[in-house]
């Protein structure tokens, strides 16, 4: 069984919308679009190729899958990692309402997304993994299935947007495994879930 690994871009105030660019997702009147864009150096990059080194497949939101779609079919030269990977290898997309997939290799997810995302897991050799999709994510994550998260964090703080860890989200312990920090100063940690928080006092 593959493991389903999230990876996740947030402010230090735990935004996660609309990293990539200022028309990404301008919902709520989000007007701070592309905020990772300045820390995007060669130890980002290369942290970020090591993870799509490990892909089997994809799983993504609706959002996310229709940015990716309109940018990475495009990506054509056979040595971009990302793009060899994204165009090539199978992609589910969490939707209720997409009905004709345009990517290549994609097919929509519907019903029961715990019983669905089981069975890719299953079908999965090493990693079936989500890249932003923020709505999808805390999905995920409030049904225990999301097994590894590599969290990265930038140094801004923007006062507004939607947070990846949102009122209401259910309590669960993580295990840290590794941890470093880019040059541009963005703190790139790796958790596995660890099941529920554990509580004392001082």
């Amino acid at each position: 069984m593959g493991k389903l690994t999230l990876t996740a871009f947030v402010t230090l105030d735990g935004v996660h919308q609309a990293p990539g660019g200022p028309e990404e997702d301008p919902r709520d009147g989000f007007e701070q679009g592309g905020w990772s864009v300045p820390y995007g150096d060669e130890d980002f990059g290369r942290f970020v190729t090591g993870v799509f080194s490990r892909v089997d497949a994809f799983l993504l939101g609706r959002r996310t899958y229709e940015i990716f779609a309109g940018y990475w079919p495009k990506v054509t030269d056979p040595a971009d990692p990302i793009a060899a990977k994204l165009n090539s290898l199978p992609k589910y997309v969490a939707s209720s309402s997409l009905t004709d997939p345009a990517w290549s290799g994609t097919t929509v997810v519907r019903g029961d997304l715990a019983k669905e995302v089981t069975a890719l897991k299953e079908r999965t050799g090493r990693e079936l993994q989500v890249h932003g999709s923020g709505a999808l994510a805390q999905s995920l994550l409030a049904l225990d299935l999301i097994d590894t998260v590599h969290l990265l964090t930038f140094p801004v703080v923007l006062g507004a947007g939607r947070r990846l860890f949102a009122e209401g989200g259910v309590p669960t312990a993580f295990r840290h495994v590794s941890g470093s920090t880019t040059g541009a100063g963005v703190a790139i940690h790796t958790y596995e879930r660890a099941g529920r928080p554990t509580y004392g006092s001082y």
